[in-house]
């Protein structure tokens, strides 16, 4: 089968892989429908994070094409979106809510590999979820959105308390940040803050939810938010890019006993501990557990009650895998879908 290699950094290549098989008794072999490039694709494609001949993606959508003799809760032929974490959902970590903390977990980045035609999902009773039904083809672009972005800025937005009454602050827009937006509209939030500088961004934002938007950055957009918030910060911010400006100026926008929600993933970041505990305020974050909030956002989608589909603003055939991530690596493209 078809699948998206990286050689090394910067180095992507569509090549021949090996068909995947069942192995354990709780696989699915899942034929893909669509799969799509992460903003964290780029971390090992700039050289950030390590990388060797791995085979790429984490997100996607598609049929199940066969199960091990353990699985129940999805059968060949249905259509399922998956989360970018493995986890049985089972144990007492998935029982809390936490299941991109299973005892279990394996990440699908850079393991499964799902830029592919086919991949392999292990515990699939606990990481799959069937849609209700086979989806229009325009629901797919909304389904692939919600195997990673959408329940990661969902999760984002949920860390951070986001809901009626309240002013929301989010620090990135990419697609997470402007999938926070939607999440943060859609759990009733009073304003909503997008902090961004890309005018076609700007535009998602507020088709998303925005009420205002914020251009400056660092300590100026620390201040703005201020500004805007009678001098106290936003009840909740959302952080989704993961750098050090972008962090501490999330921790700046957030007023005493307010929440954040950080869910960029965040290389080389230094906090100072006097900062933090100064800033009086609930941290909380990491990797989504996407397996929680799937069955509620399929449902959203398939009602058509939300579209995030709109984030990918490029779609090339997986062939062209490259010239994707060349695309979001120069912020040409927000998120490329890659079709199948």
């Amino acid at each position: 089968m078809r699948g998206v290699v990286m050689h090394t950094a910067g180095d992507v290549r569509v090549e021949d892989r090996e068909h995947p098989k069942i192995i354990e008794p709780t696989d699915a072999i899942v034929r893909l429908t669509a799969t799509c490039i992460c903003g964290s694709d780029l971390w090992p494609y700039r050289g950030i994070e390590p990388v060797d001949h791995t085979a790429m993606g984490h997100e996607y959508v598609g049929v199940v094409e066969e199960v091990g003799s353990d699985v129940k809760n999805v059968k060949v032929g249905d259509f399922v979106v998956g989360s970018f974490v493995i986890s049985d959902n089972t144990c007492e970590i998935c029982r809390s809510g936490y299941q991109s903390g299973c005892v279990h977990r394996e990440f699908v980045a850079q393991t499964v590999g799902t830029q592919a035609e086919k991949a392999r999902i292990p515990h699939a009773d606990g990481t799959l979820v069937p849609t209700p039904g086979q989806p229009d083809p325009e629901l797919i672009p909304s389904l692939l959105a919600a195997s990673d972005v959408l329940g990661t800025g969902w999760y984002g937005a949920v860390a951070a308390e986001a809901g009626p009454g309240k002013t929301v602050a989010v620090v990135g827009d990419g697609a997470v940040g402007l999938m926070a937006i939607l999440a943060a509209r859609q759990l009733g939030a009073e304003r909503i803050i997008a902090m961004s500088r890309h005018p076609e961004r700007q535009k998602l934002a507020r088709f998303y939810g925005a009420t205002d938007i914020v251009t400056e950055r660092g300590d100026a957009g620390v201040a703005k938010i201020k500004e805007l918030t009678g001098g106290l910060g936003a009840h909740s911010v959302v952080e989704a890019v993961g750098t050090q400006e972008s962090t501490m100026q999330a921790i700046g926008a957030t007023r005493p006993g307010g929440h954040l929600g950080f869910v960029g993933v965040n290389y080389d970041v230094t906090i100072q501990g006097i900062d933090l505990f100064f800033a009086g305020i609930h941290v909380e974050g990491g990797p989504a557990p996407v397996r929680r909030f799937l069955p509620e956002l399929i449902q959203l989608i398939w009602d058509r009650k939300i579209d995030p589909g709109k984030v990918f603003d490029l779609t090339l055939p997986l062939d062209q895998a490259a010239e994707g991530y060349k695309a979001m690596d120069e912020r040409r493209a927000t998120k490329v879908l890659l079709t199948l």
